[in-house]
Formats: structure tokens, sequence, C-alpha cells
């Protein structure tokens, strides 16, 4: 019998999370060896996903602790949009996904895991990635380490961010 074993993630599950404040504002910024920012901007920055649906999962991030699209500054929301593009041809030439899915959650009813601090995913996909380990055994099979996936993002949001 195989076994698949994800330890990292049974603190999400449980839900027995340590109230440490905002995962986004405390989020160790680089050069810190445990960092998952891929890519830092002015007002805003790109975080590979802590929980991911699936490999390169990103989120795009403001800096200042807002809780809503429309409580963003002009500025915040342009980089936003700026960083979604670039997060966009990073993660299509990292990975060459079939598609992406973007979106954003506001409330609790939407889906959000985070309330107070408004901000961005993209998902990589591909044809054929919702498998039976998905649909019947609940299970994500994410073949790269995030530590990896970060070595993997952070030259090519350099390269093409700059």
């Amino acid at each position: 019998m195989d076994r698949l074993w994800s330890p990292w993630r049974l603190e999400y599950v449980t839900g027995n999370k340590p109230d440490t404040g905002c995962v986004f504002c405390n989020a160790p910024r680089p050069p810190h060896p445990d960092s998952l920012i891929v890519f830092e901007g002015k007002t805003a920055y790109v975080i590979l996903n802590l929980y991911p649906y699936n490999n390169g999962h990103v989120m795009v991030v403001p800096y200042r602790h807002t809780p809503s699209l429309a409580s963003l500054t002009r500025e915040e929301a342009h980089e936003l949009a700026d960083l979604m593009q670039l997060s966009e041809a990073a993660l299509t030439e990292a990975y060459q996904p079939h598609g992406l899915n973007v979106g954003v959650n506001l409330g609790t009813p939407a889906g959000a895991g985070v309330l107070e601090h408004v901000h961005m995913h993209l998902v990589p996909r591909w044809n054929g990635d919702t498998n039976f380990m998905t649909i019947v055994g609940e299970t994500r099979v994410l073949p790269e380490e995030l530590g990896k996936a970060a070595a993997r993002l952070k030259p090519i949001f350099e390269k093409l961010g700059r």
C-alpha cells in the first residue's frame, strides 16, 4: 500500500493554528530562509500559498492591512493588477499550466480564509488535475515542495518584473 504524507497540512485541517496576528503582515520577508515571498513591489508583493490548491499557487497581497478591494488606494489597486499580470507570465513560464484560476474571496460565505487582509489568488491548472485523489479521497497531491517552488519562481519573477 502506498501512503501519501503531508504532515505540514495537519495544523491547517485541524484548525489548531496559533493566533499570531495577520499572516500577510507577519510573513517573513526575503532574505529570510523561510520566506515564501517570490516578488516584492512598492505597495504589494507576491507570495506562495502555504496551503496551496496546486503547485505554483500564489497570492498577490498589498503590504497595507486592509480588508477589501474598495479600501485600496489607486496606487495599490494598480500595482495589484500589474502583479497579477506578472504572476500570470511567471507561472506560465515556470509551470506551463493549461489554464489559471484567478480570484478574490471577500467574506466568509465567499470562501475567504483571511478576512481582514485582502489578497488575490492565482492557481495554475492542468487538464486532468482533478482526479480520483481530489474527488474520491478529498486529497490533493502536490509534487513540489514550497521551498523548491519559491526557488523556481523567484528568478523568473526577478527577470520578468524588472
